[in-house]
Parts: C-alpha cells; sequence; structure tokens
C-alpha cells in the first residue's frame, strides 16, 4: 500500500490532460516536478511546510507534492494513514480556476471528486476537502473588471457559462481565502482573457496578476510557470517587465523560446519559463535557457539591460557592440502606425493631383499629403519599410532551427508611404544610403540583434535597442561586421546556426 500514490495512474491521466488544448494549458507531470525540484529537499520531511496553488486545473501540483510528502514524513509519521491525513488536512491547499477542475483536482488528488465519500483516501467533512471553488463576479467599472481587466460585455454573462473571475485574483485580501500563511505557493495560472475588444481575439494577459498577487502573502517560495512574454514587456506588461528584472528574489528561472518544448504540442507565442522565488535568500539569478536540445546557464543580474535578452550565448556578443559606444537604432525607427494610417485603412482607388501613395500589405491607394497625421518629414524622403510582424511564432523557427526574424522589407519612394502594417526602419535623403541600410537590415549580424528582444511576433521601435546604428556611404557585409566587433568564431557560429540567410532583391516576403 505504501507506493499506491505512484502505481494507480497508468498511463497518467493528467500527462494525457497536458496534451489537448491551449485553452487552458494543463502542465504534464514530469514539467511539475521539475518545478518542484528546484524546492530545498527539507521541504519533503517537514510536516509543518504548507502548499497551495491558486490556479488548480488538473491537481497536478498538489498531487506530485503530495507523493513527495508521503515518501519524506516516513520517519515521523510511521502511520500511512495518519500521514495521509495530516498531509491532506494540514499541508496541502488549493483553489481551482473552474468548477470543472476543481472537480478533476479532487479527484487527482483525493482519489475521488467528493472528499467526504467513501472512496476519498482521505476523509473530510465537506465536498471541497481543501480544494475550494468559489464561483466569483467581476466589479465591473466602466465596462472593465477593476480586478483583471476583462471586458463588461464579454463576460457578464448567465449562471450557465464560467464567469472566468479567479477567485485569486479578485479579492482585495487573498490571505483571508484560507486565513493562513503558506511556505510554498506553485501553479500554473491561466495566461490570458479574449476581451473581445475592437477587434477578434483581442486578448489581455492575466499570469502577472497571479504572480503578483501570490507576493502579497510572502511566501517563503513562490514557483509558477508563466508565458516569457514579460521578459520585453508589451501590453499590460511594462511595470511587472521592470518589477520582476529588479526583484534580486528571483534566483532561478528556466525558459523555453519554443515552447513546445516544455508543453509537448502546444505553441504559446514568446515561449515559457518557470522560475523559483526566494525570500530568504536574495542574490544573482541562475538563469536557463533550453533550445535546440541543449541547456546553456548563467549566473546573471536581471535588471542588466532594459529588455532582457533570453539567450545566454548571445550576452558577450551584446556586451562587445555596447563596448564600443556605438547608437542603437532605436531613434531611427519609426513608432507603430508611423504615418497615422491603421492597418484597414484604404484611400482612393486612383490616383489624383498632388497624391501620395499609400502602400498597404494588399495594395496600394491614394491619400492627400494633409491626411498624413505623422512623421510628415518623412514622406519626402527613402524609406526602408518592414512588416510590422516578424517572419515566425515568436520562439518557434522553422524546421531547420533557424531564425528569419524580418518579413517584407523594401525601399519606398519620395511621395510614397505606408500603413500600420509596416514600420519605417530608416528613412534618407539619398537611395544610395537608403539601399546601404537595407543591406544592413537583411544581414544576419542586423537580424540576430533584433531576435534578442523578441518575445512576440510584433515588432517596435524599442525592440532595435541591442541594433547598433552604422554609416550608410557603403554597403555592409556579416563578415565586415563580425570583424568590427570582434566576435569570435563562436559566436559567430552562434549568429550563423541561428538565423538564415535572406535572399537579396527586390521585396522579399520570405516565401
Amino acid at each position: 500500500m505504501s507506493d499506491f500514490y505512484s502505481n494507480m495512474y497508468n498511463p497518467d491521466v493528467l500527462t494525457c490532460l497536458a496534451n489537448l488544448s491551449n485553452d487552458e494549458v494543463f502542465t504534464p507531470p514530469e514539467v511539475a516536478n521539475r518545478m518542484l525540484d528546484m524546492l530545498p529537499e527539507e521541504l519533503w520531511h517537514d510536516s509543518s511546510a504548507t502548499f497551495l496553488d491558486p490556479a488548480c486545473k488538473s491537481g497536478v501540483f498538489l498531487r506530485e507534492i503530495a507523493k513527495r510528502l508521503i515518501e519524506g514524513l516516513k520517519e515521523e509519521i510511521p502511520d500511512l494513514q495518519d500521514r495521509i491525513d495530516h498531509i491532506f488536512h494540514k499541508q496541502l491547499y488549493g483553489i481551482a480556476i473552474t468548477e470543472l477542475t476543481s472537480l478533476l483536482s479532487r479527484r487527482s488528488v483525493y482519489c475521488s471528486k467528493y472528499p467526504n465519500s467513501k472512496y476519498s483516501i482521505t476523509l473530510f467533512e465537506d465536498t471541497s476537502g481543501n480544494i475550494r471553488y468559489k464561483r466569483m463576479q467581476h466589479r465591473w467599472q466602466n465596462g472593465k473588471c477593476l480586478f483583471c481587466g476583462a471586458s463588461q460585455s464579454e463576460y457578464e454573462r448567465g449562471d450557465e457559462l464560467e464567469t472566468h473571475a479567479y477567485e485569486w485574483i479578485h479579492t482585495i485580501k487573498p490571505e483571508e481565502i484560507f486565513k493562513m500563511k503558506f511556505d510554498v505557493i506553485i501553479g500554473n495560472p491561466p495566461y490570458q482573457l479574449n476581451v473581445g475588444v475592437k477587434k477578434e481575439n483581442y486578448a489581455i494577459p492575466i499570469y502577472q496578476k497571479f504572480v503578483e498577487q501570490s507576493k502579497k502573502l510572502n511566501p517563503r517560495y513562490l514557483v509558477m510557470i508563466t508565458p516569457s512574454r514579460w521578459f520585453t514587456g508589451g501590453r499590460g506588461l511594462e511595470q511587472y517587465r521592470s518589477t520582476m528584472l529588479n526583484d534580486t528574489h528571483l534566483r532561478k528561472i528556466v525558459d523555453f523560446p519554443n515552447s513546445k518544448d516544455c508543453f509537448n504540442g502546444v505553441d504559446i507565442s514568446g515561449g515559457v519559463n518557470y522560475f523559483l522565488w526566494d525570500r530568504d535568500n536574495p542574490g544573482r539569478c541562475e538563469f536557463i535557457s533550453i533550445h535546440d536540445g541543449k541547456e546553456c546557464k548563467a549566473i546573471r543580474d536581471l535588471n542588466e539591460f532594459s529588455i532582457f535578452p533570453r539567450y545566454n550565448e548571445a550576452l558577450s556578443i551584446i556586451h562587445k557592440i555596447i563596448a564600443k559606444k556605438d547608437k542603437n537604432l532605436v531613434g531611427k525607427v519609426s513608432t507603430q502606425t508611423p504615418f497615422g494610417f491603421i492597418t484597414t485603412f484604404r484611400g482612393k482607388k486612383t490616383p489624383f493631383k498632388d497624391c501620395l501613395s499609400l502602400i498597404s500589405s494588399s495594395d496600394t491607394t491614394y491619400v492627400s499629403r494633409s491626411e498624413v497625421s505623422r512623421n510628415i518629414d518623412m514622406i519626402d524622403k527613402y524609406k526602408v519599410i518592414i512588416s510590422k510582424a516578424t517572419c515566425e511564432h515568436a520562439g518557434t523557427p522553422d524546421k531547420n532551427g533557424q531564425f528569419r526574424v524580418i518579413s517584407t522589407n523594401r525601399i519606398i519612394n519620395p511621395g510614397e508611404v505606408c500603413t500600420q502594417s509596416y514600420l519605417v526602419s530608416g528613412a534618407f535623403d539619398n537611395l544610395m544610403h537608403a539601399e546601404n541600410f537595407l543591406m544592413y537590415l537583411r544581414t544576419k549580424f542586423f537580424r540576430f540583434l533584433l531576435l534578442q528582444a523578441l518575445t512576440s511576433q510584433d515588432i517596435s521601435r524599442d525592440k532595435f535597442v541591442f541594433v547598433p546604428n552604422q554609416t550608410y556611404n557603403k554597403p555592409w557585409t556579416d563578415e565586415e561586421l563580425y570583424a568590427k566587433y570582434n566576435l569570435t568564431d563562436e559566436e559567430i557560429t552562434f549568429i550563423e546556426n541561428m538565423i538564415r540567410p535572406m535572399e537579396l532583391g527586390g521585396d522579399d516576403n520570405g516565401n
């Protein structure tokens, strides 16, 4: 009977669940155990240690913790049933994200979805045990939820549908939920909410709210797995990025640029990571990047740069570029919607007197000069434009393990402008300089450095922070750039293996 918890699942149903879909990303048991391995061994021998999963889906974290405690507390509590009762009643707690996942989690942990039934391995007086689910309501103000930012029009719904108002982040005092403190808070929170505003599938991140709420309880350890897009910020994540990168209690991060290397078959833009936050032992962070079947470790100061470059192998290259004290390209690149025309805007179908050509992703139409609301000084220059979306789903290389990064790239002439589908990466008074800049943009060197600041498919001007500006009275080659910045053979090989060649000439769409 002592090994019943290890043998009762064959095959493990939670492994099967983890492969179902992207909607709610279930954590595979092997990933949960790698996360638990970051915690100190003595926790599994401590009968007073308490654990909370504030976002239970399958119950995998509580189940795997239970298995470790059942083994670790053998000497202190020799009787198996007494040990089980103590662990489940005094040490393990969970908050389910839906009523369905509450039943699934109780079934995984207690071996019965009703822990007051004769089938439960430990008896509680009620049907919830220590894994609770409470249907919450959003708190609306001006059409949005004050707690999570959900749209009232999308989530004000009847009792037959889930509200997705998760209890953990819809309360001012999370400590009141169980009225106790926890040594360890661990979980895999929901990642985003589709708010259904303005455009289809418009979503806001919410995983950061679970992390922030957990920190309020000041546990000894916080372990969570989340998308990695916070490395570079983005919608709703700027303050969170700053806080995390400056938090010296963040002691270990394991990052997967390609989420499929962590969650089998699950594609999450920008990849995923899990981390260990240690309340009592601040210091530098051990950052582990797992990509291309390799694991690369480095001890890092997370706040070294304004944007966090995830590939440890790139650090020496970035340091050499910074040492040259060349300005970066951020100041040369336009903001999104460079001339004030949104992606769907179209001008007149036929040209008219003194009109400008408006380049969109699908066609060319015509607008008047007075319709341009931004960067009027660029209108009569040669402009190098690039698609605002990268070639790849962020973090996911092609079948050869390489990135192209930049999609459409071309020069548009004086008198031509573009919609929000593009960024202006450089504007020049003469064609030769524009052509030489375009040659630079197409180098592996340029695209490699741009990639270091990307964790989403969208490119914005701040993502050019690691790309140095050059003089453009001559064309540039990779060999010249490698020599200028004194790159080693090993550094050059890393760039060459990561970035695939870009065909020269014309409007290269990567097809």
